[in-house]
């Protein structure tokens, strides 16, 4: 059973990641900020940063950390809070962003003593990334887990479905990937532009499947169980883009876009009805 504990404290750190989110997007200014694909993962990290990976925020680098892959990079924004959530990087370093001369640009760049294990921007090469990487641990005997993080529309991209069967022939149980399926991407609905039934497509290529409700905490502390099968498993994380924003959930016009002093105090007084601590704390 799943202690109230470990639920109030993810939900409080996806709070304070939204009020995070926010106040990068305003201090980018005009550069403009992937608010809408950040907002949908914040649930999905604080989980796994907080309660299911196995890593030492003082080590960052340590040999039998479980490596986190963020294939879809304009989430960056969600995954950069969530170092900061974990420890692994300060608030100083975390306010760089986009501050030229900083180390967390508008998309991650490799750097493993921030936490990041790879660079984002092209879209469907993070799970063969992640693949590779299960697979030398698989041979070394190394017996960390790899986590893979996609948006539904990066799935759209035919190096995936590559990856997916590579994946399975080598069964790679220690390779969980996570679709981010907010049913969105920047050219307007998953459904519009590629129309698949997730489930089956990945099912039919012999992965373990699980689909659970994105932002429920409790939900996702249970979707990542330690027992594993003899193969991959992709949990389908059903999100909503630009959640916790009234004016942002469902648009695709934040996917990316400039975040005014008005916009910005408007979404903290929305997240501020709904609890929580303060920017930066």
């Amino acid at each position: 059973m799943i202690s109230a504990d470990k639920i109030e404290r993810c939900q409080i750190a996806s709070l304070n990641m939204r009020k995070n989110i926010l106040h990068l997007a305003h201090q980018a200014g005009s550069n403009g900020a992937h608010l809408g694909p950040a907002l949908s993962i914040v649930e999905i990290m604080a989980v796994l940063y907080l309660q299911i990976m196995n890593i030492r925020p003082f080590d960052p680098i340590w040999p039998l950390r479980d490596r986190f892959i963020l294939s879809k990079g304009h989430g960056a924004l969600g995954y950069y809070v969530a170092l900061f959530e974990s420890g692994l990087i300060s608030k100083d370093a975390l306010y760089t962003y986009e501050i030229n001369g900083g180390s967390f640009s508008g998309q991650p760049s490799k750097d493993l003593s921030l936490g990041i294990e790879y660079s984002g921007g092209s879209l469907g090469l993070g799970l063969s990334y992640g693949a590779g990487i299960a697979l030398a641990a698989r041979r070394k005997k190394e017996l960390f887990q790899t986590y893979v993080l996609m948006g539904d529309g990066e799935v759209n991209e035919g190096s995936v479905w590559e990856t997916v069967m590579f994946a399975k022939h080598n069964d790679l149980s220690n390779l969980t990937a996570i679709i981010d399926r907010n049913s969105m991407q920047s050219d307007g609905s998953c459904e519009d532009i590629i129309r698949i039934d997730m489930e089956a497509a990945w099912r039919g290529f012999g992965w373990d499947v699980i689909t659970c409700d994105g932002h429920n905490i409790s939900e996702l502390l249970q979707t990542f169980p330690n027992d594993r099968t003899n193969g991959p498993r992709v949990i389908i994380a059903n999100t909503v883009k630009g959640k916790g924003i009234s004016f942002m959930e469902n648009s695709k016009d934040w996917h990316h876009n400039r975040l005014t002093d008005d916009l910005y105090q408007k979404a903290l007084c929305e997240l501020d009805e709904a609890g929580g601590v303060s920017v930066g704390n």
